[in-house]
């Protein structure tokens, strides 16, 4: 197969350590994996802000840029869902689309699922919170949300626990948004804020020493209430946990 790496636009910017350990994971599962560069943003942003006509524009970029390959990867559940929930209506019965719709994975649902990975050869010795979010919880279904009373399944769970050592600890609300929302940080920055609290105060209640998940953004938003008033716990994006990272 030949996998097409997707980074969000901001990973790329801030946060280039998890882009690499994305990149790594693949590598090391001897994936022919190719960073195209005329690569650019998804267009959530945008979308989030109703500007559609931008958004086509991105839209049609990224199925261009991504038609050739096999499959699409990326390290993030917000950008994926963006991708094939949110372009539909700029592609009309387009072959290239509905190729690429059926094609991008984030990355965990990737390593599960498609390349049915069982064990990483990683230790990781710390107790982990895991942050469910919401487009990677509920559309990509990488998790069971806890209102549909069935039993659980947590396709993170399950490749976590493959790594030596590692606690996944138990959270009181497992599946809560943290808040960020893209633009609903900015515009309703105090219920954000609030959100962001209760779902930090829960890992760290629950005994957590790091946060993990598959969404930067979401982390991103965490991190910042965690620094700003030096709560006892440390964030690591899932890829850098697969990839052998340590906590530093």
């Amino acid at each position: 197969m030949k996998v097409g790496l997707f980074i969000p636009c901001f990973m790329n910017e801030l946060y280039p350590h998890v882009c690499v350990s994305t990149l790594k994971i693949l590598k090391d599962l001897n994936i022919d994996v190719e960073y195209p560069l005329e690569q650019t943003c998804c267009g959530q942003p945008m979308a989030n802000s109703g500007c559609s006509k931008d958004v086509k524009t991105l839209a049609q970029n990224f199925v261009n840029t991504f038609k050739q390959y096999d499959y699409i990867v990326a390290p993030t559940g917000s950008c994926v869902t963006m991708v094939k929930e949110q372009y539909g209506d700029f592609f009309e019965n387009d072959s290239s689309y509905n190729k690429v719709k059926t094609s991008i994975y984030e990355i965990c649902e990737f390593l599960h699922d498609v390349v049915k990975v069982k064990k990483f050869n990683t230790t990781f010795p710390h107790k982990v919170g895991l942050h469910n979010s919401c487009h990677a919880h509920r559309v990509l279904k990488l998790g069971t949300p806890s209102e549909l009373n069935i039993p659980f399944n947590s396709k993170l769970e399950n490749l976590l626990n493959s790594i030596e050592g590692i606690e996944l600890v138990e959270l009181k609300r497992k599946d809560e948004c943290c808040g960020f929302g893209g633009t609903f940080c900015v515009t309703e920055e105090a219920i954000s804020t609030a959100m962001g609290k209760d779902r930090v105060n829960d890992h760290i209640n629950s005994g957590a020493e790091v946060m993990t998940g598959v969404d930067m953004s979401c982390l991103m938003h965490m991190e910042g209430l965690i620094n700003r008033e030096n709560k006892p716990i440390k964030i690591m994006h899932i890829t850098e946990i697969l990839a052998g990272g340590q906590l530093s």
